[in-house]
């Protein structure tokens, strides 16, 4: 089987001259924690602060270069409502509440609050 690609920025990057970390890849991390099984399903792959992000750039094109970033495997399902997008046959979703709400409807895990 497949995984599907996550991809973070790595945390305690340097940027604007200070150590600094994503807060959606933050949240990412930590509902991976919450739900160590999603964890295991996933290839977890950081990027650095810096573009373009060539991994990501290769498969998703110039323009989808977010962190955090869910490109989903050939066999993976796809639902409403979770924010999936298209760069051409690659289905990826490109923030942290649609991969919550992705995660809720594939693996039953609680929704984030407001959505």
């Amino acid at each position: 089987m497949l995984k599907d690609t996550l991809f973070l920025l790595a945390p305690g990057f340097v940027d604007s001259g200070r150590r600094e970390y994503c807060p959606e890849c933050a949240e990412i991390w930590g509902l991976l924690n919450y739900f160590p099984a999603i964890k295991e399903s996933v290839e977890l792959v950081y990027q650095t602060i810096e573009r373009p992000r060539a991994m990501m750039q290769l498969r998703l094109g110039a323009d989808n270069q977010n962190c955090p970033t869910l490109v989903l495997s050939d066999t993976s399902p796809r639902f409403e409502n979770c924010g999936i997008l298209l760069a051409g046959d690659v289905s990826f979703i490109d923030n942290a509440r649609d991969i919550g709400r992705y995660y809720a409807e594939r693996y039953g895990t609680p929704f984030p609050r407001g959505s």
